[in-house]
C-alpha cells in the first residue's frame, strides 16, 4: 500500500479501532483515551497520513438525535411495552426536547452488535443512552470502547468505564423488606432473577436486611424473567407443590408484583392479611390495582436528567461519573 494512498478506513484499521475512533483521535478529541489518541497519532506520522479536515467535519456532522436504546436480553419476554420502559423513555425524551435534540427509540435486537458502527458512524445519532444493563454489557462495554458518546441507565455501583445513572437499588431492596418484616411477615419470597446487575443490588439488599433482622433462614429466592406472567406462573406452581408457606414477597418490579397478587386472588389467598407484597418502580397502576400496591419509587425524572446531561458534556469533551439517585418506599394496601 502506498502511503500516499492511505485513507482514513486504513489507518483506522491499522490502528484496530473504528473510522470515526481514527478521525477524533487525529483531532486530538478527549472523548477518545489518551492512549488511542497518541496511537492513532503516531500510526498517521509514520505513515505521512494527513487528515482532509472538510471531509472529517461533514462526516463529525452534528444530527442532533440522541439514541435511546432498550437494552433487553436475549432470552426474555420483557419488551419495550413495559409500563416502566415506557415512563424511562418518556422522562428522557422530555429532557432530550429540552435541550434542543431529538430522539431516536430503538431497541437491542434493532440495534445489532455494532452500536458505534450503526448509530455513530452511520450518522444516526450523537451519543447513546443505553435503557438497562441486562445480564450482559458486552455491546455497551464494546461501544464505548470504540469511542461512542454513552451513558446507562443501571446500578451506578457497577465498575465500568461509563457513566451509569440510576437508583441506589441496595436501599430500595433493603427497606421493602425491613418493611414486611416490622410488618409481621416472616417467611419471604424475593422475585426475579438476581443475575441483572440492578436486580442483584435489590436482592442484596434483601438478604441484609434479612439478616440484620434474624431471619435468613426463612427466605426463598425464585428466579423469574421480569414479567407479570413470569411471576403469575412461578406463584402458581408454588402453591400448588408446596402451598402457602410464605407470608410476605419482594418482588423485582411492579409487574412482577401484580402477576404474583393475580395469582394469589385466584387461589383467594388475601393480600395482605395472608401474605403482604412489595413491588419496585412505583408505575402508574400500582396506585389503582386492587389492592393498591407499595413500592419503591424511582426517581425516573430526575434520572433522566442527568442521563441526558451526562451524555451531552462528554460530546462536549468532559468526563462524567456515575451517580445514584435516591428512592422513596410508597406504602399502600398491599404491605399494610
Amino acid at each position: 500500500m502506498e502511503q500516499k494512498k492511505l485513507k482514513l478506513a486504513d489507518l483506522a484499521k491499522l490502528a484496530g479501532v473504528s473510522t470515526s475512533t481514527a478521525s477524533r483521535a487525529l483531532n486530538n478529541n478527549p472523548v477518545i483515551k489518551q492512549q488511542t489518541r497518541e496511537h492513532v497519532q503516531l500510526l498517521a506520522k509514520k505513515y505521512n497520513f494527513s487528515l482532509n479536515t472538510a471531509a472529517s467535519r461533514l462526516r463529525l456532522q452534528k444530527t442532533n438525535v440522541i439514541a435511546v436504546i432498550i437494552n433487553l436480553d436475549a432470552h426474555t419476554e420483557q419488551s419495550i411495552d413495559d409500563p416502566f420502559l415506557l415512563k424511562v423513555v418518556s422522562d428522557i425524551n422530555q429532557a432530550v426536547n429540552r435541550r434542543g435534540y431529538e430522539l431516536l427509540l430503538s431497541n437491542s435486537y434493532m440495534a445489532g452488535d455494532d452500536w458505534h458502527g450503526y448509530f455513530i458512524d452511520g450518522r444516526r445519532a450523537d451519543g447513546l443512552i443505553v435503557v438497562g444493563q441486562g445480564k450482559q454489557q458486552q455491546n455497551i462495554d464494546i461501544a464505548a470502547k470504540n469511542g461512542a458518546p454513552l451513558v446507562v441507565w443501571g446500578d451506578p455501583k457497577t465498575p465500568s468505564n461509563y457513566p451509569i445513572v440510576g437508583s441506589n437499588n441496595y436501599v430500595g431492596g433493603y427497606q421493602a423488606t425491613m418493611h414486611l418484616l416490622e410488618q409481621g411477615a416472616s417467611k419471604l419470597l424475593f422475585l426475579g432473577d438476581s443475575g441483572h446487575a440492578e436486580i442483584g443490588e435489590r436482592y442484596r439488599g434483601f438478604n441484609n436486611a434479612l439478616e440484620a433482622h434474624q431471619a435468613r433462614g426463612a427466605a426463598k429466592l425464585l428466579k423469574i424473567d421480569i414479567t407479570s406472567q413470569a411471576a403469575y406462573t412461578a406463584i402458581n406452581n408454588l402453591l400448588r407443590g408446596e402451598g402457602l408457606n410464605f407470608d410476605g414477597i419482594v418482588a423485582c418490579s411492579d409487574m412482577v408484583a401484580l402477576g404474583a397478587l393475580k395469582a394469589l386472588k385466584e387461589r383467594y389467598v388475601s393480600v395482605p392479611n395472608d401474605v403482604r407484597i412489595v413491588g419496585f418502580d412505583d408505575i402508574a397502576m400500582a396506585d389503582i390495582s386492587h389492592p393498591s400496591l407499595s413500592s419503591v419509587k424511582q426517581n425516573t425524572r430526575e434520572a433522566a436528567k442527568l442521563l441526558v446531561d451526562k451524555l451531552l458534556n462528554q460530546l462536549n469533551g468532559e468526563e462524567c461519573m456515575s451517580q445514584e439517585v435516591e428512592i422513596e418506599l410508597v406504602c399502600r394496601q398491599s404491605s399494610q
